[in-house]
């Protein structure tokens, strides 16, 4: 690092990796002072294909600030690495990425309060809803794994049913008219949302019926689910103090989601006008 050099020879920069040759480069040129970086390589017809890309994007790269996309050329050369496989060091492999991610998000959230991170408290599972029916992006829909899982992890993330609303209309421009099966894990999620805000932990539905399990503490009406079980004994009733069992037969389509989630609706508005 010379601050009166203005010029720097590099040999066989097609030996060198992408960050290297940028480091490098910046060692000569000081303030307003016009600095020169030359590259000696072999000629291109003898260059594997990942020493051209790192010397192209080097070349094109000169405006300053360029470090993100610089890192982003060398993530798209190198590859992101084995993240999964069995290569990979750490737990991460054991537990899986979505539990990985979810354990390392809530640690985060801990630090930013000012908290220190319990590794022994209870991850949120969330709601577990099984109805027996198709809810997935299929591949000719979306071709790309990768994409896939971002789009499925967008879903999964939306807070409220406008979010959703804004990812439908984004899935059908991007990828045309929704599929049965995305049109059902949308209505899913929203159902999600919905058993959320009652204070479910689990639904359970087939062709013969559903169950639903409330937590310790749900958001509704005990009075009215009594008057639903008193008035229509023979499809609603409790088993044991934290279970409503469902005692007809549902639909074997989206049918299934809409009368499921009519009911908890019945029952969160029966909640606010109590």
């Amino acid at each position: 690092d010379v601050p009166t050099a203005n010029t720097i020879i590099i040999n066989r920069a097609d030996k060198l990796g992408l960050a290297q040759l940028h480091q490098i480069r910046g060692r000569v040129g000081r303030s307003h002072h016009r600095a020169y970086a030359y590259m000696i390589t072999p000629p291109a017809s003898v260059l594997t294909e990942d020493a051209q890309k790192r010397l192209e994007a080097i070349e094109l790269l000169e405006d300053l600030g360029v470090g993100f996309t610089l890192a982003t050329h060398d993530l798209e050369i190198r590859g992101a690495g084995e993240l999964l496989g069995e290569n990979q060091s750490g737990q991460i492999s054991e537990i899986g990425f979505s539990l990985y991610t979810e354990i390392l998000e809530k640690a985060v959230k801990a630090l930013k309060a000012g908290e220190v991170p319990d590794p022994e408290a209870p991850l949120n599972a969330g709601i577990e809803i099984d109805l027996g029916i198709p809810a997935v992006i299929p591949e000719d829909y979306v071709y790309d794994v990768h994409l896939r899982l971002i789009l499925y992890k967008r879903i999964a993330g939306a807070k409220s049913t406008a979010e959703l609303d804004e990812l439908r209309v984004e899935f059908i421009d991007r990828f045309g008219l929704l599929p049965e099966p995305t049109k059902n894990l949308f209505q899913i999620t929203e159902l999600r949302l919905l058993a959320e805000q009652i204070g479910l932990e689990k639904i359970d539905a087939n062709d013969s019926g559903a169950k639903l399990l409330f937590g310790d503490k749900p958001n509704i009406n005990p009075a009215r689910l009594i008057e639903l079980i008193q008035t229509s004994p023979g499809q609603f009733k409790f088993n044991g103090t934290d279970t409503l069992s469902i005692a007809r037969e549902l639909p074997p389509d989206a049918r299934r989601i809409s009368e499921i989630t009519e009911l908890l609706q019945t029952l969160s508005e029966q909640k606010k006008a109590a």
